[in-house]
């Protein structure tokens, strides 16, 4: 005889709502008992420090450029060093009477990038854009045609030529990335030993030896009366590095793709090349897609390092401007913030991108 007594379920907890700012709150700061403590670390450290930073940046803070006022000003920041060494941080040593010149240069690539983010512009004709705003690009900041004074590369600095640098590395190191990690999956023993020795010897030494090789080094094994412009040097250099770093992490996309859908291409009479495009690679790089961001922002922040070359970027024109102006070189620090600031706003729009194209290509694995 079985037993017929009735044992009632015990009752379930409410659903916990996970929607609206209560929510959030719910879910990502106090959702369990070591979370909440240090949520609640975290927020008592900032209801300490908030007050003291908040009065230097911003209550006691000089925001005009008045040297006098913020010489006053102890307890607060001095903004106004901004705006007083604003064009020399942005542009660098280009001349001051032509700085319109490589402004209307780097609003002409930041737009490119931006139309080759778009999914709208994703047409042939995009590459014939690059060519044409490239054109305009060095055509504005080197002249010597159409009436525009000539102003050498060495001239060039801040922002634009940390666009300039970042941009064109980045674009030349992709193809460059996606071949060489091809070739160390290639069958063919010379191929991959000459990839395999490439990414080996470049990772293994840091860009400021690669940077000091192509700007001082290189020149001494060209033939007499020969000279490359250092400004394509280490563009060259840069290339090299950010494409020797790419090319692991694609590797890394196209060992994920199953071997057996490579044999499936096979069976379909698919050659090498039309399966790594029509199968391999759309499935390698949508796999890798933060990684790949991830050494984009790496080479966007690492141009800082053609200083040491006496190319002066944006951290580089910041030490043009304040180290030859003692009056207002205690004020520094706010003008790192400024440039931290361009950086943060560069970085973070190609990280939220990346999140945008990691969900359009996972479309198909999302229910």
């Amino acid at each position: 005889m079985t037993d017929q007594t009735f044992h009632p379920i015990a009752a379930r907890p409410a659903p916990v709502q996970h929607r609206g700012v209560v929510g959030w709150l719910r879910s990502n700061l106090f959702c369990d008992l070591p979370t909440t403590v240090s949520s609640l670390l975290i927020v008592a450290f900032l209801a300490w420090q908030l007050p003291t930073l908040l009065n230097w940046a911003v209550f006691s803070a000089v925001w005009m450029p008045n040297l006098d006022a913020c010489h006053a000003a102890n307890a607060g920041a001095c903004w106004g060093v901004v705006p007083e060494k604003f064009r020399l941080i942005i542009f660098g040593r280009y001349p001051f009477e032509q700085q319109w010149r490589p402004l209307v240069a780097t609003v002409l690539m930041v737009g490119l990038l931006v139309a080759s983010c778009t999914r709208a512009f994703w047409k042939p004709w995009l590459v014939l854009l690059w060519v044409a705003v490239l054109a305009t690009f060095f055509t504005l900041m080197y002249g010597g045609v159409m009436g525009l004074t000539s102003v050498p590369t060495d001239r060039w600095g801040g922002l634009p030529l940390t666009i300039l640098l970042a941009s064109l590395s980045i674009v030349m190191a992709f193809p460059l990335a996606l071949l060489i990690a091809m070739g160390r999956r290639s069958t063919l023993p010379i191929i991959r030993s000459f990839c395999t020795v490439y990414v080996e010897l470049v990772r293994g030494v840091p860009l400021i030896s690669v940077l000091f090789m192509a700007s001082f080094m290189f020149p001494l094994f060209m033939p007499q009366g020969v000279s490359v412009d250092v400004l394509i040097r280490v563009l060259v250099g840069i290339t090299l590095f950010a494409a020797a770093y790419m090319a692991e992490v694609i590797r890394g996309g196209l060992q994920a793709v199953p071997k057996g859908q490579i044999e499936a291409a096979a069976t379909l009479g698919l050659s090498y090349w039309l399966t790594q495009r029509k199968v391999v690679l759309p499935q390698a790089l949508a796999t890798v897609v933060p990684s790949i961001m991830n050494n984009f922002i790496s080479t966007f922040k690492d141009t800082s390092l053609v200083t040491i070359v006496s190319l002066y970027e944006l951290t580089g024109s910041h030490g043009l401007a304040l180290n030859s102006d003692a009056d207002w070189r205690p004020y520094k620090i706010e003008a790192y913030l400024f440039i931290a600031m361009i950086y943060f706003a560069f970085c973070f729009s190609m990280s939220r991108y990346s999140q945008w194209v990691e969900k359009q290509v996972n479309k198909g694995q999302q229910r």
